[in-house]
């Protein structure tokens, strides 16, 4: 009987963002708006500047009035921020002007503080250009920073303080951004316990509810912890009714070939019902995570990790985060996928696509080289938080040597 080859992580990928959800926008106050992503182009409401204004402290002339250097002006009046001069300039008369008022209409020319001799501050008073100024210096124009009804900031955009700003100036006082992704997170296994509670040989600490649950924190997503389910069809059952609203739900643990690997037997149609996991796949060539289950249920999709801790932090980095950038509108330019030398060789590999736990460094060449941990088990947690990225190797690539070009995925944005 030929061996089923296992499907290729791309393939893999490419279903589980087919099947989720974009969210859909609701409006926030930019106070709140912070890392959320915008759900439509943002477009301005106001003109910036509303009229030409001083870039600096000095006098506003008029740039055909200097006709020698040194020139004399008399001054007429005072421009400051928040008000105007009301009048016009006649020959060889300036404005004193400070930084932000409006130029007054004749003006064309700002003269810093700085090149000038003051008789006193006083309307009235000589003032005497020294140095021959540049028509039009000093001056922000109309518009110059944007106009009304122009592009502010795009839709998918990850909003950082700059755009906030950017908003309050276009007087945006509300933003459409999308709604966070509700991900439900179930872990499975007698042998886990939470943190803090009595413990025995036998058992473990749990850990990857809390990974996920950051994880999708991290990535803009709003997780929702149901606890842990006994490695019973009943128990992981009961569970599953604390799922409704969610937009994804992943579990972890039980989703491999042993007896006591239940995530399919317990949410198959035959025994949870008509509403049940309609398999999309099972198992794919990819180390860690091969037992990966992708499934609808109840027309929420679901993603069944493994139970290694390292397996489950693998699958998000690989399946989750992209698949809450999906439900977010977040679009290629912001991927994590990035490239390194290898600062060490690596053997070759064999079918499945390999991530291995790297850290990259900064060689005295200023170069970026990346280095294998040389313990890669799939359970080792201290391993995986020492490790700042995930060397991505191919199916059947060959080995590799000291300078060889490799891609990664970075760790970062709290991942």
């Amino acid at each position: 009987m030929p061996i089923k080859l296992l499907m290729k992580v791309d393939e893999a990928k490419e279903r589980v963002l087919r099947a989720m959800p974009v969210m859909p926008g609701e409006e926030i106050s930019i106070t709140e708006a912070l890392g959320r992503i915008t759900s439509c182009d943002i477009y301005s409401r106001r003109t910036q500047p509303p009229t030409a204004l001083s870039a600096m402290d000095g006098y506003a002339i008029r740039f055909s009035d200097v006709t020698d250097i040194p020139s004399e002006f008399i001054r007429v009046g005072t421009a400051k921020a928040g008000g105007s001069y009301p009048g016009t300039l006649n020959q060889n008369e300036t404005v004193r002007i400070f930084t932000g008022a409006p130029v007054p209409p004749d003006a064309d020319t700002i003269v810093i503080q700085e090149n000038v001799d003051a008789e006193n501050e006083n309307d009235g008073a000589r003032i005497i250009i020294r140095q021959r100024p540049q028509k039009g210096r000093y001056i922000r124009s109309l518009g110059l920073d944007f106009k009304k009804g122009e592009l502010g900031i795009r839709v998918g955009k990850k909003l950082t303080s700059r755009d906030i700003g950017l908003a309050a100036a276009m007087n945006i006082p509300w933003l459409s951004v999308r709604r966070r992704p509700k991900i439900a997170i179930l872990a499975t296994g007698d042998e886990i316990v939470r943190p803090g509670e009595s413990i025995n040989k036998n058992q473990i600490v749990s850990s990857n509810s809390y990974t996920l649950s950051a994880l999708v924190k991290a990535a803009g997503g709003d997780p929702i912890v149901l606890g842990i389910a006994p490695d019973t069809i009943d128990g992981i059952q009961s569970f599953f009714k604390n799922t409704m609203g969610a937009d994804l739900i992943i579990t972890t643990g039980g989703a491999s070939v042993g007896q006591h690997d239940l995530i399919q037997k317990a949410l198959g149609k035959e025994s949870f019902g008509k509403d049940g996991l309609d398999l999309d796949f099972w198992r794919i060539a990819m180390r860690p995570g091969k037992p990966l289950i992708f499934g609808q249920i109840n027309n929420t999709p679901m993603l069944g990790l493994p139970g290694n801790p390292v397996s489950t932090m693998v699958c998000g980095a690989v399946f989750v985060r992209p698949a809450i950038d999906k439900m977010l509108g977040i679009y290629s330019d912001q991927k994590s996928e990035s490239t390194a030398l290898l600062a060490e060789p690596v053997p070759e590999n064999d079918e499945r696509e390999d991530y291995i736990r790297a850290i990259t460094i900064i060689n005295k060449e200023g170069i970026k080289v990346v280095k294998a941990f040389e313990h890669q088990d799939s359970s080792m947690m201290k391993v995986l938080a020492q490790a700042n990225c995930l060397i991505i190797r191919p199916p059947f690539d060959t080995k590799r040597t000291i300078g060889d070009e490799v891609k990664l995925i970075e760790f970062k944005d709290g991942f």
